[in-house]
């Protein structure tokens, strides 16, 4: 891998608190707004905050992915969901904690052991949680089936 990449994006304010994101080199929009907890804030649209959590979120899966991959670990599923926590700290607004709960569905149990480890190191690798400021709480599962 180089040593740097960039990733270009695009927001263009259409009305209200809402605008229209975009990438040159994406085929999809996403509309994004201020979140309803702020004034005029819109409900039922991506706001900053929702997408600073999903790319956590995603980062953690995408790192698992190679990782798995790469140490041709076999499992049945993943998925995961990530909270951000906004609040108030020396007079700013900030996401302060993002808790992300991996769920893993391996097929033996004698493979649970690995299992932790790929999902830890992961977690360890993921270059957007290492990009924040907030704290990552991470709280994996491994399911047998």
């Amino acid at each position: 891998m180089d040593t740097a990449h960039y990733y270009e994006v695009k927001v263009n304010w259409e009305s209200d608190r809402k605008g229209l994101m975009s990438s040159p080199v994406l085929q999809s929009n996403i509309e994004v707004a201020t979140p309803p907890e702020f004034p005029k804030g819109m409900a039922g649209i991506w706001s900053p905050e929702h997408l600073l959590v999903a790319a956590v979120d995603s980062c953690l899966m995408t790192t698992f992915l190679s990782i798995a991959e790469n140490s041709k670990f076999d499992f049945v599923r993943f998925e995961s969901s990530a909270t951000g926590k906004l609040e108030r700290k020396d007079g700013k607004y900030m996401i302060s904690e993002i808790e992300l709960v991996p769920v893993l569905t391996i097929h033996h149990e004698d493979d649970k052991e690995k299992a932790v480890r790929i999902l830890q190191k992961s977690e360890a690798a993921c270059l957007i949680s290492n990009s924040v400021k907030a704290t990552i709480i991470f709280k994996p599962t491994i399911k047998i089936v």
